[in-house]
């Protein structure tokens, strides 16, 4: 006989991922929201490729060993992490943005009126961009969300320009210390059994 609840297994069909900027009287969510709307202050980056998001919580140690005995008695903290990457498939402003880390400027004619094209300069020397990052994500009528509060760009794919594929935006998003926090995770189901 099992010892588990088949009830309790989740998937995550659909879902989102929003940013917003920091400061500026951000106000971090609280709720896990209605899985349709995003929180207050935040813009939803669009589509998500269907490998949807992979969310990794991460800790390196060092074992503290002792004389008197073979296996470490203690393990040392040396970092935490908080890493969400996904790979957005809209060519949308905020996505080429982050991706590119600059922004984008019209270009203007000799007249300085503007001509409908659009500029995007990429510095040997990037400025990277402090974040807040939320990613939802349902289940039937069970929601999540998980909310941090500063992050970074911290790794990007490649583009792949071809005739049968879309262009794809692959990051990796790294939390960074909100006062002694990584970020959080919210939920309607019920944890308390």
């Amino acid at each position: 006989m099992p010892s588990g609840d088949a009830q309790k297994i989740r998937f995550a069909p659909d879902g989102a991922i929003y940013l917003a900027p920091t400061g500026g009287g951000l106000v971090l969510p609280t709720d896990v929201g209605d899985g349709a709307t995003p929180p207050t202050g935040y813009k939803a980056l669009g589509y998500v490729s269907d490998a949807g998001v992979t969310i990794t919580p991460a800790i390196q140690t060092t074992p503290l060993n002792a004389w008197q005995s073979a296996a470490p008695v203690l393990y040392n903290v040396d970092s935490a992490s908080f890493q969400l990457s996904a790979t957005l498939i809209e060519a949308n402003k905020l996505v080429t943005e982050n991706f590119f880390g600059a922004t984008w400027t019209e270009v203007m004619d000799q007249s300085s009126q503007p001509t409908g094209d659009y500029r995007l300069d990429l510095s040997t020397t990037p400025d990277l961009q402090e974040f807040s990052v939320v990613v939802d994500w349902k289940y039937k009528t069970n929601l999540w969300r998980a909310v941090v509060g500063r992050a970074m760009v911290t790794e990007r794919g490649a583009i792949t320009l071809q005739r049968t594929q879309n262009q794809s935006y692959e990051l990796t998003i790294n939390a960074m210390d909100n006062s002694g926090s990584l970020g959080y995770i919210l939920t309607n189901e019920s944890m308390t059994a």
